[in-house]
C-alpha cells in the first residue's frame, strides 16, 4: 500500500474516533470543530476535490419559468434598443434624407408622393417591436419546454449528460 494511502486512512480514522469521542448533544467546543476542519484541509493537501455527476432529468416546468423570463427580459430589451436606434436615426436626419431622395423620382399617374417618416413613425415601430416581442416569448418558452422534455427522453434512453466539478 502507498503512504498516501496509508496517510489517507489513518487520517480519516483519526477524524472517526474524534466524532465519537466528541459528547453527544451537539455540544462540542468551537476548538475540537477547529481541529476537524483543518484535518480535512491536511487530507487533501493541494489536491482539488472532484465529482462527478450525472443529469439525469430536468423539470420541464423549471425550465418553462426561466425560459419565460428570460425572454421577457429580452423582448423589453429588444424593444427599447428599436427605440434608442429610432431615436439615432432620426436625429442624425436619415428618414429625412431617404425622404428627399423618394421625391427626386418622378410620381406615377396618381401623382401622390412616398413618405418614409409616415411609415417608419415612432409608434409604428416601437408597436412592430412589442408585437415581435411577443411572439418571440412565446416562441422562445415553448421550444425551451420542448426541449426540456426531448432532453428526459433522451437522458432515459443514454443516461444523461456527465460532467466532473473541480475545486480547483
Amino acid at each position: 500500500m502507498s503512504s498516501t494511502g496509508g496517510q489517507a486512512q489513518s487520517s480519516s480514522a483519526a477524524r472517526t474516533s474524534a466524532r465519537r469521542a466528541a459528547p453527544e448533544g451537539g455540544s462540542d467546543s468551537a476548538a475540537s470543530r477547529t481541529v476537524e476542519m483543518s484535518r480535512e484541509v491536511e487530507d487533501r493537501e493541494g489536491e482539488p476535490r472532484r465529482v462527478r455527476l450525472t443529469l439525469t432529468r430536468v423539470n420541464p416546468l423549471s425550465v418553462m419559468k426561466i425560459a419565460f423570463l428570460l425572454s421577457v427580459a429580452l423582448g423589453i430589451a429588444g424593444v427599447v434598443v428599436m427605440a434608442v436606434i429610432w431615436m439615432m436615426l432620426n436625429g442624425m436626419g436619415v428618414f429625412s434624407a431617404i425622404n428627399d431622395a423618394l421625391n427626386e423620382f418622378p410620381t406615377g399617374a396618381s401623382g401622390q408622393r412616398l413618405s418614409v417618416a409616415e411609415y417608419m413613425a415612432f409608434g409604428r415601430v416601437v408597436s412592430l417591436s412589442v408585437v415581435f416581442g411577443f411572439v418571440n416569448v412565446i416562441l422562445m418558452t415553448s421550444m425551451a419546454t420542448l426541449m426540456a422534455f426531448i432532453y428526459n427522453l433522451c437522458a432515459a434512453l443514454v443516461g444523461g449528460l456527465s460532467f466532473t466539478l473541480s475545486d480547483d
